[in-house]
């Protein structure tokens, strides 16, 4: 008997005594654990397996994994971790916790619900964009306060990139070679288009990542953001299971983290959240320059979970159903992986509006209509040097062309990387319009006018509203409206055709505005060779919720 039958065997000795204990037991699997769900409690295991990327054949090497998946999860979910626990007593009848020499060890848990996990919460359509928002602050905050690589590692160099690609293609050629009769011209298919497309995009690596190594921004990450690794418990978002087993793959680009949940929202059918993920994270974060390593790191995610489906396909004791969804969703998210790895379609979009006229709304909803990224007056004006107390100094002219000069700035960064930019500032003198006209122009780019309308009375309330609730970026006031209100320069009739007009005076109605937006829907379309008006590799890979599989956590 091998050291996996082995283990496996200790494995159901243990739920048998569990189940004496506590009842019920349900069990889940990986291709690299297994996880005993019982009462309140779980306990993973890790397999005793020598693979690739991997080595707990030992029994030393896994009690070791145990306490670092502990560790590193403490940063994001320390209430989910509980400690690392140890089998013993009779091996007839092995008990969690008992005295004697330890025949195992386990990643002690606290349960939760199948249906808190996002995958589930996808496929049901019940996750909301507040908890992707949520996600967004959690990210950014858990990357600003992450370790720095050292200067020494090799972690984050172009090196270390391309050879993490490199791998991942291998394993997933040889994943692909064993997908039944079709798998030999699968692999020459997709190896042929996906290798095209990272020569591209390797193309500019060496510079970027050396940047992006320099500016700090290869931290100790999750590693492991998909949706089945994030939860919604207690109205609060967490991300568990990073990658504990291997420095590699969890020392990377922040940008790369982020990366991983972006694509699997777009892949599992979500692609506005995806966009609404990313435009808010860099919101929170100010990392735009990150969108230029974006889509090579969103592609290689999508092959890592191609590969690991795959590979779960292989697991013994799998029913035919459940390897057949395996099957299916490694070869969608194989498919998404050639659609991202093309920039799509992008256009310039500028917001016009008072305050409180429900601008900042619709340009939110506009970043899930169009995939784009928001830059917002009322964010990025404070990330510039103070200026002097008060409001008049800080909705004044010198700080209102510094805050305009960094939007533009913003706007080519955003739209250089390929993706669909809406700057969301108040656009109220003919300048600021003409500037942002002419960025379009320069960069060959659709360029559109959102003129967003409400009375008097209804941005009075809004106003007054945002100030009650003290949660919001936007620090202007009545006072501010009203010098809005007098030193307005209205719309030119130049400007008119390609401006879309927005009545929020009583709240806005996604579908109208999707409606109203056709015009500039259709200018992406027509950069789309696949005609659908979704930017850049936001396209959703459609995977069946019937397909999806159970997480093999608590």
């Amino acid at each position: 008997m091998d050291a996996l039958a082995r283990q496996r065997r200790l494995i159901d000795r243990v739920a048998r005594t569990l189940q004496l204990a506590a009842g019920r037991v349900a069990r889940f699997e990986t291709h690299i654990s297994w996880v005993l769900v019982a009462g309140g409690d779980a306990y993973k295991f890790k397999k005793a397996l020598t693979l690739p990327f991997v080595d707990c054949s030992t029994l030393a090497a896994r009690r070791f994994y145990c306490r670092e998946e502990c560790r590193l999860n403490s940063r994001l979910a320390p209430d989910l971790y509980r400690g690392v626990v140890a089998v013993g007593g009779d091996p007839a009848s092995p008990t969690i916790g008992a005295a004697g020499t330890p025949r195992e060890y386990a990643v002690w848990m606290r349960a939760f619900e199948q249906d808190a996990l996002w995958s589930v919460r996808l496929a049901d359509g019940l996750l909301g964009g507040d908890e992707v928002d949520r996600l967004a602050a959690l990210l950014a905050a858990f990357h600003r306060r992450a370790p720095r690589a050292p200067p020494g590692a090799s972690w984050g160099t172009a090196a270390m990139v391309a050879a993490t690609f490199a791998a991942t293609m291998a394993g997933l050629e040889s994943a692909l070679a064993d997908d039944g009769a079709q798998g030999a011209e699968r692999v020459q298919a997709a190896s042929t288009v996906l290798r095209e497309c990272a020569a591209q995009l390797f193309s500019g690596l060496p510079a970027l990542a050396s940047a992006r190594r320099t500016q700090g921004m290869v931290r100790e990450c999750h590693g492991d953001l998909h949706c089945g690794n994030i939860l919604t418990r207690d109205g609060e978002v967490q991300a568990f299971d990073c990658i504990e087993f291997d420095p590699a793959l969890r020392w990377i680009d922040t940008i790369d983290d982020l990366a991983f949940a972006c694509m699997d929202l777009a892949c599992r059918g979500s692609p506005g959240l995806a966009a609404r993920l990313l435009s808010g994270y860099l919101e929170c974060s100010g990392d735009h320059a990150g969108l230029a390593m974006l889509r090579l790191y969103r592609m290689h995610r999508a092959l890592v979970r191609a590969r690991v489906m795959l590979l779960r396909a292989r697991q013994p004791r799998l029913s035919d159903a459940a390897r057949a969804g395996c099957l299916a969703q490694g070869r969608s998210y194989l498919d998404f992986a050639r659609r991202c790895a093309h920039a799509g379609p992008v256009a310039l979009v500028a917001m016009h509006g008072f305050s409180g006229s429900g601008k900042t709304t619709v340009a939110r909803l506009l970043v899930e209509l169009l995939g784009a990224v928001q830059l917002r007056s009322d964010v990025e004006r404070k990330r510039l040097p103070a200026a002097a107390p008060g409001l008049g100094r800080q909705y004044g002219a010198a700080a209102t062309r510094r805050t305009y000069a960094r939007l533009g700035t913003l706007a080519r960064t955003v739209l250089g990387a390929g993706w669909p930019a809406v700057v969301d500032a108040a656009c109220l003198r003919a300048d600021q319009r003409t500037r942002l006209r002419r960025l379009a122009a320069a960069l060959g780019v659709p360029f559109f006018i959102v003129d967003v309308r409400a009375g008097c009375a209804a941005m009075l309330a809004r106003i007054a509203a945002r100030g009650r609730q003290g949660d919001d970026a936007s620090d202007a006031d009545a006072a501010v409206l009203d010098m809005q209100l007098r030193s307005a320069e209205p719309l030119a009739s130049s400007e008119l055709a390609h401006t879309i007009v927005v009545d929020a005076n009583t709240g806005i109605d996604r579908e109208q505005l999707r409606q109203a937006c056709a015009p500039l829907l259709a200018a992406l379309a027509r950069q789309n060779a696949s005609g659908q008006p979704v930017a850049d590799g936001f396209q959703a890979a459609h995977i069946d919720p019937a397909h999806t599989t159970t997480h093999a956590g608590p």
